[in-house]
């Protein structure tokens, strides 16, 4: 008996001081710094946000056709019943949430680039405006963050001014995706969603258009700054029926996000990139930026570049009902101009040198 006592001490004696031991290690390792601790937060909210851009929908559509078939089945059919009730609600003004575009996460996203808004000119709440933003990049990381959250001080910047940002409109047939894009201020890219806006909800509202579209998005590349803008005058036209002002902006470093690989035109591949972009309205481009453990890694998060993007001067437009061809042709080459303008104007001073060109096709 003594000696299972004095066995059982032992081994007591052993675990205390394992246990000591434990903890003076544990305590002699540093804890994460505040820095530490913002960085791995910015780092969550660009992945929260890329998830809920690339998988929301497609995830939300193949758990409800799950649910069809379980004893749960009566919540998918109750939501279809929602959507087809509500369908043209995305083209009626939407349903904007200020307590949405006001979220912590915003900031942690925006300073893992960082973000940033630059105003050159006042724009009047009295009036109605399309912004024109340029590039369109692979995922419009400037144009979201600054049009769509509050994070980067748009409202503060340009007081009585209600930004929009538009998207393809097949995003709005994906269930939950819809309303999570309504709910930031997000609204289909369409004439009706469009003229909605500049005629039925007053003055003050400034519609942002990814003008390139997903046609831009193939020939995004860092150190490359191509538009597709020639033959892009709907914006024009719609500008002008309404009265509402041009205004141009350009988001400096938005092809600097991620690297792609870029197939020459005529190539096999970009052919069935342009028919899929035609039948689908998205490019699947070929994209790779950081990866979630390390910068050094590849992975589908974009890399952690500055992002600056200059709102330029407005451009005054009459309101005509039915604008000619030769009105549109005159205030389009306006607005190139225009354009022109603030990234020569502007371009040193973001990371361009002086000899980098803006390319229009």
């Amino acid at each position: 008996m003594k000696t299972i006592i004095a066995a059982c001490s032992q081994n007591l004696s052993g675990s205390r001081a394992s246990i000591q031991t434990a903890l003076r290690t544990l305590l002699a390792v540093p804890w994460p710094s505040q820095r530490d601790i913002g960085s791995a937060l910015q780092l969550l909210a660009v992945l929260q946000w890329v998830l809920s851009f690339l998988l929301l929908g497609i995830v939300s559509l193949l758990l409800l056709i799950y649910l069809l078939f379980t004893s749960l089945w009566l919540i998918p059919v109750l939501y279809l019943a929602w959507i087809i009730f509500d369908w043209d609600t995305p083209e009626k003004g939407g349903r904007r949430l200020s307590c949405l575009r006001r979220w912590t996460v915003w900031k942690y996203f925006r300073d893992y680039f960082p973000v940033k808004l630059v105003k050159t000119h006042d724009l009047s709440p009295s009036h109605n405006y399309i912004i024109g933003s340029h590039p369109h990049g692979i995922l419009c990381v400037g144009a979201f963050c600054n049009f769509i959250t509050g994070s980067t001080g748009f409202e503060e910047l340009f007081p009585g001014i209600r930004s929009f940002l538009t998207t393809l409109a097949g995003n709005f047939r994906l269930p939950l995706f819809r309303e999570y894009l309504m709910s930031g201020g997000l609204f289909p890219v369409t004439r009706r969603a469009i003229g909605y806006l500049l005629s039925q909800k007053g003055t003050g509202n400034a519609v942002a258009i990814v003008i390139g579209g997903a046609a831009e998005s193939l020939s995004c590349r860092p150190g490359v700054t191509t538009l597709i803008l020639k033959n892009r005058k709907g914006f024009v036209r719609m500008a002008l029926r309404h009265g509402a002002f041009l205004v141009p902006s350009f988001s400096f470093g938005e092809n600097d996000l991620f690297r792609q690989v870029v197939f020459e035109e005529g190539s096999w591949m970009r052919s069935i990139q342009r028919r899929f972009q035609k039948m689908m309205g998205f490019a699947p481009c070929l994209f790779y930026g950081r990866g979630l453990t390390s910068c050094r890694s590849r992975g589908f998060l974009p890399y952690a570049r500055p992002i600056t993007t200059v709102v330029g001067e407005p451009l005054a437009v009459p309101k005509v009902e039915n604008p000619s061809r030769e009105l549109v042709d005159r205030y389009h080459e306006l607005y190139i101009r225009a354009l022109l303008k603030l990234f020569n104007e502007n371009k040193t001073k973001y990371g361009l040198s002086e000899s980098d060109e803006l390319h229009i096709l």
